[in-house]
């Protein structure tokens, strides 16, 4: 599934830095605005401890890992909804992108410029959320007027729309973002039509100092209260320590380097995984000798529509999907260890697929 995460904030707040270590893509990165002025695009692999058992019990030809796209997007300024700065470019790449990675300063260092002078991540996260909201604001005004001239002829569905984007305009010109609002479906289906930038789910990523990377400082706490009022995700990450460590070829050296810094794996692949689950991403494995893969699927998807990420043809010609729940196969060994010991499962259409499961889909001619 293509889905992509796109890293957004201010100029010089580490978002460059953060790139490079999330992808073998280099940006360029420099103590200098607008340094990234195309977006930098990298597959990531997703890090996931289960893939890499699964590989040890069933010794495959070839592994393959989920991946995720992310787009590094150039700093955003005061006035981008106006064109300032690189603010049409900027909006127009995160429109593309499904959930935002909003960068955060939350560390001083007076060798780093500010954009503004000072560190203030409120001010800077209101920066950012003022400019997208400006756009939305245009965008759905534009829409209220197209809608209202059709309600003129009696639509009933033209004069709820009407209703409904005259309370979006009355919040955005209240400073908050769409993803806070409680939307019902045919809302959500308004929404996602005009592809609204604040609608886009979002976690914040604090960059702080590797000092307060145990337990936080005084700036974290603020973007956590303010995340919270719209229910958004905060992660903390040093991107300055993740580079040293993104440095480092050895394995043995990147581990001990990590028991250093008293660390069990680099932030990178927390930010990976609190991405992909902010996509509302879930994972089922395939496991044979020729080939061990993790497959991406939404949550909630069914075995039909699972195996369809396969390839369509799975979906249409789907008969039954057997199912080995991941923990069972571990315990077994094997999938022959496991349906000997009665944990192979056969489902239908109906079925659910589970995060972690180990799947063969059976499908007609």
């Amino acid at each position: 599934m293509a889905l992509k995460c796109g890293i957004v904030g201010l100029p010089n707040v580490g978002k460059s830095t953060l790139f490079n270590c999330l992808s073998s893509a280099k940006a360029q990165s420099a103590n200098f605005p607008f340094c990234t002025i195309e977006p930098n695009v990298g597959i990531i692999n997703v890090p996931d401890p289960r893939l890499e058992k699964l590989e040890e019990l069933v010794d495959p030809e070839r592994v393959v890992p989920n991946t995720m796209e992310i787009v590094d997007i150039a700093g955003l300024v005061k006035g981008a909804s106006e064109g300032e700065g690189l603010g049409n470019q900027f909006l127009g790449n995160i429109r593309e992108t499904d959930a935002s990675l909003h960068v955060i300063r939350c560390f001083d260092d007076g060798n780093i410029i500010h954009v503004d002078g000072s560190v203030d991540p409120i001010r800077d996260k209101e920066t950012i959320d003022m400019e997208l909201q400006l756009k939305d604001l245009e965008t759905v005004e534009k829409r209220v007027e197209k809608a209202k001239k059709v309600a003129r002829s009696g639509d009933k569905d033209a004069k709820k729309a009407v209703e409904f984007f005259e309370t979006v305009v009355q919040n955005l010109e209240e400073g908050k973002s769409i993803r806070s609002m409680e939307l019902t479906e045919d809302q959500d289906i308004l929404v996602k039509e005009l592809n609204l930038i604040t609608a886009k789910k979002v976690l914040y990523v604090c960059n702080i100092d590797e000092a307060s990377l145990e337990s936080g400082n005084a700036y974290v706490d603020k973007v956590k209260e303010i995340a919270a009022a719209e229910n958004a995700g905060v992660i903390m990450i040093s991107a300055q320590l993740e580079a040293d460590i993104a440095e480092l070829e050895d394995y043995e050296e990147r581990k001990e380097f990590l028991e250093d810094a008293g660390l069990e794996e680099p932030g990178v692949n927390k930010l990976i995984r609190n991405a992909y689950e902010l996509l509302n991403l879930s994972t089922y494995f395939t496991a044979g000798v020729k080939e061990v893969r993790a497959w991406t699927i939404l949550k909630g998807m069914t075995a039909p529509q699972a195996a369809g990420v396969i390839h369509s043809d799975f979906e249409k010609k789907f008969i039954r999907a057997e199912v080995i729940k991941y923990e069972d196969f571990v315990e077994f060994g094997s999938e022959a260890g496991a349906k000997e010991a009665g944990k192979l499962s056969a489902e239908g259409k109906e079925y659910v697929v589970e995060n972690g499961d180990v799947m063969h889909f059976l499908t007609g001619a």
